[in-house]
């Protein structure tokens, strides 16, 4: 945004992108190699996933499958729904949500089931399903790697956590076609550790978006590393973010240790205002670890 070029905007959605991308000296574990963080908590609603909501929703109506009276139904965490319900409302609709509850024992993958389901058994249900939806992938291609490629001369590294996987396919791609040797990493939770916003492939379902062979790396990162890596975040360098930020600082940081010099880019889905309820910053850490287990934030 410089030079102010978009203090002014016709529509909220033209604020959605060209967010912050911020070098943590202090977080680098080595002086060769720079560290970088895409902030994606400066979207309108605070997460990533308005990227996605816009381009998803802007690609139903051109086709035509969107139409008039339907209702959006997507399987979400919450930032998604969050950001569909921001893009309805300037569109014209609801600002709103009637949230229906999938067993917790069935994680994400139960809720991508119910919403399966719904959408066979209504026909005002048009569900936009995010892990199967090319717009996803798109949105970062077009986006937020897009923006990386334009701020940075050279991405030697891009880390991203693994959720549905449009991310890491479509910002990866972008950098890839600048750096064809840069490495793209994903951050994935342990098998049982519920890092919100990421999934283990273990569970048993891989995103259809998600092309795992495109993945140079895929490390695992437990609850205790998301936790010491936001508040690492916070106290070094002052950025206030989400979980999922956590565990990709943890996975930037590694490959940062494995590389001789070069450039790093994580990026940072969420801000941490989401997650107040649950004291992630200055609980014990064993306690804020057990939080991200038996507690819903917002």
């Amino acid at each position: 945004m410089a030079g102010g070029e978009r203090v002014l905007t016709g529509s909220l959605l033209d604020t959605i992108g060209e967010t912050p991308l911020v070098e943590l000296p202090r977080l680098s574990p080595k002086e060769s190699v720079r560290l970088y963080a895409k902030l994606e908590g400066a979207n309108p609603t605070g997460s990533i996933k308005d990227r996605v909501a816009r381009t998803m929703v802007e690609a139903a109506e051109a086709s035509g499958e969107l139409e008039p009276g339907r209702e959006l139904l997507e399987p979400t965490s919450g930032n998604t729904g969050i950001s569909l319900a921001l893009v309805a409302k300037v569109k014209g609709e609801l600002y709103g949500a009637r949230i229906v509850s999938s067993p917790a024992s069935q994680g994400s993958n139960g809720a991508v089931r119910m919403a399966l389901r719904m959408a066979e058994s209504d026909p005002r249900h048009f569900m936009l399903n995010q892990y199967g939806n090319e717009a996803n992938p798109r949105a970062h291609y077009e986006g937020t790697g897009a923006e990386i490629v334009d701020a940075l001369s050279e991405v030697d590294a891009l880390v991203a956590g693994l959720g549905t996987g449009g991310t890491l396919m479509g910002a990866g791609d972008r950098i890839r076609e600048a750096n064809p040797d840069a490495i793209v990493a994903a951050a994935e939770p342990l098998q049982g550790d519920l890092v919100y916003g990421l999934r283990s492939l273990a569970d048993g379902y891989v995103p259809p978006i998600l092309d795992v062979s495109k993945l140079d790396r895929k490390i695992l990162v437990s609850n205790e590393d998301s936790v010491r890596g936001v508040r690492m975040l916070l106290e070094r360098e002052g950025v206030f973010a989400g979980v999922s930020s956590g565990a990709v600082l943890h996975v930037a940081r590694r490959l940062a240790l494995e590389l001789d010099e070069g450039t790093v880019v994580a990026v940072l889905a969420d801000g941490g205002w989401k997650y107040l309820s649950a004291d992630f910053w200055t609980a014990p850490i064993g306690e804020a670890d057990a939080a991200m287990e038996d507690r819903l934030w917002w």
